[in-house]
């Protein structure tokens, strides 16, 4: 078999553990999109007094990306099952990364003017990433067992959690001394470093030059979609951008409860990464520098819960708990641990904030596994379609927290009602996913079916 470089693909000899590296990578990559998001927060409160915003503006600047984002849900994902992961992903890095420089550029221009230049460049870096998360989601599919998936999506989903404590830091540096348009040339020129990993390391399952037979049949055995890349007919005989096709997925209760519940827990990332450092530099009087660092506490916390969920979860797979009980359990209690941000509110002491903060991340990262549950129920050849379906919905949530937050800060002058409304939220999640959701299983779809869906 020959790969696509025109290299052996397939050694016959040796063991390899190739998907370690690919999950290795769109972590990295992951992060990267996340800190592109977390820089605008950072910058944030100097942007407020560069280009004169209301606390409303500057939460209608914090959505502009997701409006783009999740209206590219849907094609994004008939993209990826049409084309493959690798090519759509690595143009979408591309393209953001230019997003990133021309934002810096567009702070020089007038308030006015400056705020519409950004809003539209936040449209265009939000439709560039819109790939991200159902790429990843469709590249666990095919590389991972079922009974390693759950990790492997928690490590990629913990990218959201490791890009403050990685990039907070970094950009309260870069702001406090350069201004915060560093930001934005920094994470353009690490784009292009990124770029270069993507395209030199990223194949199909079967086209990797440096797999081994051993592993190939490995990650097939265990329920990996190892042709989700390459498997022609299947492709040819199913379009999966049609609206029957979306109208099929919504018809089952088990996926719009999955929706529902990545909604409220989206809603949570959205506050993390958007307006709390925003809540540490105004609410609790840090500098950038310290609201930087302390802003990288929970995040650190949350990436460890992010992984330790999706341990917990595989454990429980392999000791013979149902596939449901494996992944709803670590999902609600995590939610039920996020809810403790309320206590913030109650809390005077700047360490004993963080520490409810921290908690409430953490919890936040052990009930993240909704990846995982994209991998387990999708049909076949429709993982990315699935995918962005589901991203779709959580991240609406992208658009909504931050303006919703926003009025409230407005209209109250403090965070106090925000961190109750992102608690209740949260306690939605663990409703949407007990009696919504029920059974967690694969959808079973004939390609037939599929491809007489109506347009």
């Amino acid at each position: 078999m020959t790969g696509r470089n025109g290299c052996s693909a397939v050694p016959e000899t040796g063991e390899t553990r190739v998907r370690y590296l690919v999950i290795a990578i769109i972590f990295a990559v992951s992060c990267f999109s996340y800190g592109d998001r977390v820089a605008l927060s950072l910058a944030g409160t100097s942007m407020q007094k560069a280009i004169d915003l209301t606390p409303l503006r500057l939460g209608e600047l914090f959505s502009g990306f997701s409006w783009a984002y999740v209206l590219g849900q849907l094609p994004s994902g008939g993209l990826l099952d049409r084309f493959g992961s690798k090519r759509v992903y690595g143009i979408s890095i591309i393209l953001w990364s230019i997003f990133a420089f021309l934002t810096a550029f567009a702070g020089y221009l007038g308030p006015s003017l400056a705020f519409t230049a950004i809003f539209i460049l936040r449209l265009c870096s939000g439709l560039a990433q819109s790939p991200v998360f159902p790429g990843n989601g469709r590249i666990v599919a095919a590389w991972f067992p079922t009974a390693e998936r759950g990790r492997a999506s928690a490590i990629f989903n913990a990218s959201q959690y490791f890009a403050l404590p990685i990039f907070a830091p970094i950009f309260g540096w870069l702001i406090h001394f350069m201004g915060w348009r560093s930001c934005f040339w920094f994470m353009g020129a690490l784009g292009a470093v990124l770029t270069v990993v993507w395209f030199t390391n990223i194949f199909g399952v079967k086209q990797h030059p440096h797999i081994s037979r051993s592993e190939i049949d490995y990650i097939e055995r265990g329920g990996g979609l190892v042709n989700t890349d390459d498997d022609a007919k299947a492709k040819a005989k199913v379009n999966p951008l049609t609206w029957g096709t979306v109208k099929m997925l919504l018809s089952h209760r088990m996926l719009v409860g999955v929706y529902i519940g990545q909604y409220c827990i989206t809603t949570l990332t959205w506050f993390f990464i958007t307006w709390f450092p925003v809540y540490l530099q105004q609410a609790r009087h840090m500098s950038i520098l310290k609201a930087g660092f302390a802003a990288a506490v929970p995040g650190l916390c949350g990436g460890f819960g992010g992984i330790l969920g999706g341990v917990i979860s595989d454990r429980l797979l392999r000791s013979g708990r149902s596939l449901s009980f494996a992944r709803k359990a670590p999902i609600m209690a995590g939610m039920a641990l996020a809810m403790t941000m309320i206590a913030c509110n109650y809390a005077s002491a700047q360490i004993v904030m963080l520490l409810f903060m921290s908690i409430s991340f953490f919890g936040k990262g052990i009930g993240a596994l909704g990846w995982t549950v994209v991998s387990d129920t999708s049909p076949k050849g429709l993982v990315g379609m699935n995918g962005a379906l589901f991203n779709l919905f959580g991240n609406v949530a992208g658009i909504t927290t931050p303006i919703i937050i926003g009025l409230i800060v407005q209209t109250t002058h403090s965070f106090n009602l925000a961190l109750v409304f992102v608690s209740f939220v949260a306690f939605c999640a663990i409703v949407s996913y007990g009696p919504i959701v029920g059974e967690i299983k694969r959808i079973e779809l004939s390609v037939p079916a599929a491809a007489g869906s109506t347009q």
